[in-house]
């Protein structure tokens, strides 16, 4: 009975998984995209992987105009199993620059936004980043995922409730 229903609830985790991810990667893209890739290898040798149809995220840091439309800047966070972006800043390994291929309104997109980026590896593009010349990993965007704000962390506070003589912790 307990294996059935560890295979019932496996099964609806995979489900609701997959269907998670095929939210972020539309099905048109989907086989397109090559998943042995990953950020450090781009970041390493953008013009390796020139072409190649990647998934990456993170956290939006400006949007800057640029001669035929705007440049996301991105700072790099690791994906989950959902393609969500990892909240935690510490595990980037660096910045990407995503480069929409639509025409968007900067506007919906403000610093600090977490997105999932399905885009074309274009090579480098360097720019002066403080006092140093960048070498941001390029990519044209086949699609954006915008991920929904979450409130800043505050750390763990505990809530208490009373029950039939009981004092619960939440």
């Amino acid at each position: 009975m307990l294996r059935i229903f560890m295979a019932i609830v496996f099964t609806s985790q995979a489900l609701l998984l997959s269907a998670c991810v095929g939210n972020v990667i539309p099905k048109e893209l989907e086989k397109q995209v090559d998943r042995s890739i990953s950020f450090a290898q781009i970041k390493q040798n953008p013009d390796q992987y020139r072409g190649h149809l990647v998934v990456v995220g993170g956290e939006v840091l400006s949007i800057k105009r640029s001669p035929g439309g705007f440049r996301i800047e991105v700072l790099q966070l690791p994906l989950d199993g959902s393609l969500e972006p990892a909240p935690d800043r510490i595990s980037s390994q660096g910045r990407f620059l995503a480069i929409p291929v639509e025409n968007m309104d900067p506007a919906t997109l403000p610093p600090g936004s977490r997105i999932t980026v399905v885009g074309d590896v274009n090579g480098t593009t360097t720019l002066p980043l403080d006092e140093i010349e960048y070498p941001y990993p390029t990519l044209a965007v086949k699609h954006l995922k915008l991920w929904e704000q979450r409130p800043p962390s505050a750390g763990f506070v505990p809530m208490f409730s009373i029950g039939l003589g009981a004092i619960f912790v939440h």
